[in-house]
């Protein structure tokens, strides 16, 4: 993951899950922020203490793990 030096992860802050700087922002907070309409000034605006940049490394994250290759499984019935 490199040039994600904003996303970080700590066992306690939020139970691990990816965060802004060390936060209690999850990075699945700002997904569905921008996936339901709200724009970067509009993030911004409702949470002053994110940046631009934040914003823009979580969306770089989501990309990178939608790239992972996942293995299906095919259950016996």
């Amino acid at each position: 993951m490199l040039g994600l030096d904003r996303i970080t992860f700590s066992p306690n802050v939020m139970g691990g899950r990816a965060c802004i700087r060390n936060m209690r922002v999850p990075v699945s907070l700002i997904l569905n922020l921008i996936a339901n309409g709200m724009t970067i000034p509009e993030i911004i605006d409702a949470y002053p203490y994110l940046e631009t940049e934040d914003i823009r490394q979580a969306l770089r994250y989501a990309a990178w793990l939608a790239e992972e290759s996942v293995q299906s499984v095919e259950l016996a019935a």
